[in-house]
């Protein structure tokens, strides 16, 4: 049996996305735009309460700061932030699995139409 673990929200799961390289807040913000192709814009609000939870359990670290203004602060996933998204990643696509084969077998018994 696999270890269990909670799943992530949509927004931890781009902010970890977003710091697979170092980057700042604005940042990720711009880049899960782009990824979600505008779906989804992160507020100030939850990235950074998100990015403080994240640094708490470990997942995220400081990668530079710059004393002279607050946007400059930048963050880097850790190997315990990957291995985290790496287990949300399994678990996503097991939702998808099980989901499309549901659907699958409805549509197959209804000959075709759902």
């Amino acid at each position: 049996m696999t270890e269990k673990q909670t799943a992530m929200t949509e927004a931890v799961y781009y902010i970890l996305l977003s710091l697979k390289t170092p980057n700042h807040g604005y940042g990720v913000i711009q880049h899960t735009l782009e990824l979600t192709e505008g779906r989804l814009e992160l507020g100030a609000g939850t990235l950074y309460g998100a990015v403080n939870t994240l640094l708490d359990r470990g997942w995220i670290q400081l990668y530079s700061e710059d004393k002279h203004s607050r946007k400059k602060k930048q963050y880097l996933i850790t190997a315990q932030g990957e291995a985290a998204l790496e287990k949300e990643i399994q678990r996503l696509e097991e939702l998808l699995k099980n989901g499309r084969n549901i659907l699958n077998k409805e549509k197959s018994e209804k000959g075709g139409k759902i």
